[in-house]
């Protein structure tokens, strides 16, 4: 994965873009007497755009109980809030950037801000679910600018040997913390207000991204014209057909795939638009997206690295806290292990920042495949028994395996993309962000697909073998009945309760198992990415041995 670069075909030229289509230099590198105050302004204010950035999403799908509460929603009515931010935010990235090259970035960052401050205030008093589903939506579109702005401030402080290397990792940092942080604080909020309290939290933080940009400067790139009126059919396309994959993503499996047409009408729709955007975009001189480019070999290598730090995210979003949920867990009873993947995704970013070079990354991107193969398969031995203390270690694995694995990858595709040209930049951040919102969508949709069919694989397993025939079933349905002997007299009844009590209790089982099933795959899965890894290593050595013999046997008759 980190090697790739090494295989990147020289002979293909970069397509040449005109001198209007994009910048024709970057932005000049930092200073590299910065003193330490400013640096660590800069470093505050990227963590905060990152956190900004995380707790608008976070929030809201960690307490889908307090949701449903305020509005009064069932829980396929509440991740409409979650489906409407993710549809905007995924190509909100892509057109912003284009905005922020043609209008400039403290323009385009302040509108939006004011925008995402306007927005979270309308969350707090706002008491229908329709108008707070379009609110979201309207803060997806605002808050993509966010993720950009935490990159930008860490590289704008750092000295130019270190922004490929040591900014990567802490400009991710923000919002990869963000999701254990989330939990961490979301009980104490609700113990003041439902709703209301947590859009506090996302309204302060915009208040203090929109202080950040008109208090502390950042350099500017330089402006250039880069809409053209193709752009008025490209961005529509772009936005109609990701924005309904994405809801559909989001929402297939509490609607379930097949059981709603309407999800399949806009899965179509979606790949339509799609298709013609393609079409589009390959025939074009100037095109919004290079598919050319993002087609090679490296950067299909680049978003599947995306695509798998993002699934092992889901794990512990899907996996680990889903599975303490169905055993009847909230947020305050998971708090320690929410501070173990804390404190393992931060000294995993804080970590790998310093050694985050490129003779380095093979051996990072290995060693977090490693942890977080170890980890997941560790949590597939669960019982209904298992509580948070049980998985403190393996969560911590996974955390710090996921943290330690991101970095190296957006590092070596980010200098790759500036070798080929800072005209390719566009292109480079709508695959990196892309891929992290349809990944973590994928992840999410992917394994919680799985965990519904495995549960009813298992449930059907065991439900067989409850039969009236059997006297432990017959012992065990008097032994619950028995807890309603005070208030119910009739023998039948108290039967019938034990039956839906053990009729529970193999539901529980069910799920429990799934979601051991979940946690093997997750680790099959990262123990072959490890085996790609290592045979893709091999393979590179063995063709760096061939040259050197081949040079040697060469050299000889000189």
């Amino acid at each position: 994965m980190s090697d790739a670069a090494t295989t990147a075909p020289a002979q293909e030229p970069a397509p040449a873009a005109p001198a209007s289509a994009s910048p024709p230099a970057g932005p000049p590198p930092a200073p590299e007497n910065i003193s330490p105050p400013q640096l660590a302004l800069y470093m505050l204010a990227s963590l905060t755009f990152g956190l900004a950035q995380g707790m608008g999403n976070y929030l809201v799908s960690g307490n889908l109980q307090a949701v449903q509460a305020t509005f009064g929603a069932t829980t396929n009515e509440a991740v409409w809030l979650m489906a409407g931010y993710s549809s905007t935010s995924i190509t909100a990235s892509l057109l912003l950037w284009k905005l922020r090259t043609q209008f400039g970035l403290r323009r385009v960052a302040k509108i939006a801000l004011v925008f995402l401050v306007v927005i979270s205030l309308a969350h707090v008093v706002v008491s229908d679910l329709h108008s707070a589903v379009l609110l979201r939506a309207v803060a997806g579109f605002a808050g993509a600018i966010l993720n950009t702005l935490a990159f930008l401030y860490v590289l704008e402080a750092l000295p130019l040997r270190h922004k490929l290397t040591t900014g990567i990792a802490l400009g991710l940092l923000g919002s990869q913390i963000a999701v254990p942080l989330s939990r961490l604080i979301s009980p104490h909020l609700l113990e003041i207000g439902l709703w209301p309290q947590l859009n506090m939290v996302e309204l302060v933080l915009s208040l203090m991204c929109l202080v950040w940009i008109l208090v502390l400067p950042i350099t500017p790139p330089v402006s250039a014209k880069v809409f053209d009126r193709v752009d008025a059919i490209s961005l529509p396309l772009l936005i109609v057909g990701l924005g309904l994959i994405a809801v559909v993503l989001s929402l297939g499996r509490y609607y379930w795939w097949t059981e709603a047409s309407w999800l399949g009408f806009c899965l179509a729709v979606g790949l339509v638009c799609l298709t013609l955007l393609v079409a589009i975009e390959l025939n074009r001189e100037r095109p919004l997206v290079n598919l050319h480019w993002l087609s090679s070999t490296d950067m299909i290598i680049f978003g599947g690295s995306m695509f798998f730090s993002r699934f092992i995210l889901s794990e512990q979003t899907t996996g680990a806290i889903g599975f303490f949920q169905n055993l009847g867990l909230l947020n305050e009873h998971m708090a320690g292990m929410m501070w173990v993947i804390f404190f393992a995704t931060l000294a995993g970013f804080l970590g790998v920042a310093p050694i985050n070079k490129p003779e380095n990354r093979a051996a990072i991107q290995g060693t977090g495949l490693a942890l977080i193969a170890i980890g997941a398969w560790m949590e597939s031995r669960g019982t209904s028994l298992t509580r948070p203390h049980d998985v403190l270690l393996s969560q911590g694995l996974v955390a710090f395996g996921g943290a330690i694995f991101l970095p190296p990858a957006v590092g070596w595709s980010f200098a790759h993309t500036l070798k080929w040209g800072i005209q390719h930049l566009t292109s480079f951040f709508a695959i990196f962000l892309a891929s992290q919102n349809l990944g973590g969508l994928l992840g999410a949709a992917g394994l919680g697909s799985f965990l519904v069919i495995r549960e009813k694989f298992h449930s059907s397993q065991i439900v067989e073998n409850l039969t009236g025939a059997d006297p432990l079933v017959v012992q065990r349905i008097q032994q619950y009945g028995a807890s309603y002997g005070r208030v119910l007299g009739d023998p039948a009844l108290r039967s019938a309760e034990g039956s839906t009590l053990l009729a529970q209790a193999a539901t529980r089982e069910a799920y429990v198992l799934a979601y051991n099933d979940l946690f093997l795959v997750v680790a099959i899965v990262s123990a072959l990415c490890l085996l790609g890894l290592l045979s893709h290593l091999f393979i590179l050595w063995l063709g760096r041995r061939r040259a050197r013999t081949d040079a040697a046997r060469t050299a000889q008759p000189a």
